[in-house]
């Protein structure tokens, strides 16, 4: 028998049909719902389902451009018990397939925008597949296996009440492993509403908030700020993707009061903003939360200019912990302190030691640190009732390490200080964090091993104050094979015994890699590359190669 006082993400909808019953709460273009209307379109969804078939524990993945219809969707599965597996538009058709061999999906949506992966899947490169909908084409059902949502479009014939799937699961959502094939997070409902409460709570949505959707409603963190605005009760301003002219036409023209960003999304809202003659500032932003790694001194400065009311957050976490872990306000507005750091940040003990401070945890995250004995550096392990239950299809202490017993490794090094601020140190897997997405070094050197001309390839990631991190490849070559970048004119017999920065991004490319993937710079590697006494990687010593390298080369331009 059901238990309905445990947390469900559906219990949004009773509060948006009355407190914002015929007051606006998505703006998707031209379209615009009132409470009331995206409640219905949820319900309808729903009935939809059920009479397709969907029963709870089913995965139901998304695909899409973010919309209003994506929320209604990933609400509309859960409703009926449905687990949801938002899949990222951006990969490649083979990591798409990949994860939805992991997820082992009934259903996919997707909707109609071209050049992405979606555009081009047939639905029998996946075994578990039995429908493939289409959101937003209002035509008929064809005879290749896909329908319409118009067809599932349904009157409700009596409210029914919403279903959980087996262990409360909600949602999955996909991150890479350290050999880069994607991993699904299983996230339950319970998680998702704490990190939504604790949102509302800490960056202070409210029901008059209008709140740009700037992140990609396949991220962690695109979901969690969606669900705490559905929440709260605000409005959604929804462009597909995010690009700074929309960005910034769409809080010009609905006075826009919240959005979340990534160090790479401040850089380029600043970059247009100069690039506009006029140099707007938008007083309508009062709250923005920055996550996918920290801002630099520069950009808040220059945020602060174009946002002049905003508090400034960021955050630091991790799809396995349903997004934020902790908390750091960059800059109030209403307060006369030095706005680049807080207070007790800069009075810390280690705020002189090295490393990222990024803030304190939530209310509901325990945060610890296993360091080794005479070091207050070492591992940093979380749990609480925002933790995943288990990677999907794998037993749930398969991800918990029993020396740690019931804590979570998040794969991070770091310590506390003593005002309980935690601070980075690094990344125990060196993972490359650019643009706000995740890159395994492993996954792009296994590409470009593939390519006859080269020996030996490390990837690392060095500090870039639009990406956070730029991909820098180190490339030592075969015998027989040179280093050259070719001008317009040069002879086939060249390019087969030659090699350049744009011959190995045509190859990544050609072994469809994703875009953000590819190393934006690739130097040739003439030493050996250094190793540990066992043989192993110095991954940190390329690095601090590599970054001396591009000082050195900036130098020279």
């Amino acid at each position: 028998m059901a238990n309905y006082s445990e947390a469900h993400i559906c219990q949004c909808l009773s509060r948006l049909a009355t407190l914002r019953r015929d007051s606006t709460v998505t703006i998707n273009g031209d379209r615009r719902k009132t409470g009331m209307q995206f409640v219905e379109g949820v319900m309808g969804l729903a009935h939809g389902l059920l009479q397709l078939g969907i029963k709870p524990g089913d995965v139901v993945s998304i695909s899409a451009l973010n919309s209003d219809l994506y929320l209604e969707w990933m609400l509309a599965i859960t409703y009926v018990g449905g687990i949801a597996a938002p899949l990222n538009y951006r990969w490649s058709l083979e990591e798409a397939k990949s994860a939805m061999e992991v997820a082992q999906p009934v259903l996919l949506v997707t909707d109609s925008s071209r050049g992405y992966w979606h555009s081009k899947f047939q639905i029998d490169s996946v075994p578990s597949l039995r429908w493939h909908v289409l959101m937003d084409m209002p035509d008929k059902a064809d005879t290749s296996g896909t329908v319409f949502a118009s067809e599932l479009l349904k009157e409700p014939s009596g409210r029914s009440d919403y279903l959980w799937a087996p262990e409360r699961a909600a949602i999955i959502c996909f991150t890479s492993g350290t050999t880069g094939r994607p991993k699904g997070a299983t996230i339950s409902h319970s998680a998702l509403v704490v990190q939504s409460l604790a949102k509302i709570a800490i960056v202070r949505y409210d029901e008059d908030d209008v709140y740009l959707h700037t992140a990609p409603l396949c991220h962690i963190g695109g979901i969690s700020s969606a669900l705490a605005m559905l929440m709260a009760g605000g409005c959604h301003v929804i462009i597909p993707k995010f690009e700074a002219n929309l960005a910034i036409e769409a809080i010009r023209e609905h006075n826009v009061t919240s959005l979340i960003t990534v160090p790479t999304m401040m850089a380029d809202l600043i970059s247009f903003n100069r690039m506009n003659q006029t140099c707007e500032n938008f007083e309508s932003v009062n709250k923005i939360l920055n996550g996918g790694g920290g801002l630099s001194v520069e950009l808040i400065e220059d945020a602060t200019k174009i946002f002049p009311r905003a508090t400034i957050l960021s955050a630091y976490g991790m799809t396995e912990a349903c997004s934020s872990l902790t908390f750091m306000t960059l800059h109030d507005p209403t307060q006369n302190n030095n706005h680049l750091r807080p207070h007790d940040v800069q009075k810390s003990n280690l705020s002189n030691q090295g490393g990222i401070c990024v803030g304190k945890p939530a209310p509901h995250v325990e945060l610890k640190v296993s360091a080794e004995e005479s070091s207050t550096t070492g591992r940093i392990l979380m749990r609480g009732p925002h933790v995943m239950l288990h990677y999907w299809g794998q037993s749930p202490s398969k991800h918990l390490n029993p020396v740690y017993e019931g804590w979570i490794d998040t794969g991070d090094i770091g310590q506390i200080d003593d005002r309980g601020n935690l601070w980075l140190i690094g990344r125990a897997k060196d993972r490359i964090k650019s643009g706000g997405e995740n890159i395994y070094p492993e996954e792009v050197e296994a590409v470009l091993s593939q390519h006859p001309g080269i020996s030996r390839i490390v990837v690392v990631g060095i500090p870039d104050s639009r990406l956070t991190e730029m991909v820098f490849a180190c490339v030592q070559l075969k015998n027989g094979w040179r280093w050259a970048d070719f001008g317009v004119n040069h002879s086939p017999e060249d390019q087969i015994q030659c090699l350049s920065s744009e011959i190995l991004r045509h190859f990544c490319r050609q072994k469809n890699l994703t875009g953000f993937k590819i190393p934006k710079r690739f130097v040739l590697w003439e030493n050996a590359f250094p190793l540990t006494t066992t043989g192993k990687l110095r991954r940190d010593q390329v690095r601090a190669e590599a970054m001396s390298h591009t000082q050195f080369m900036s130098s020279k331009l």
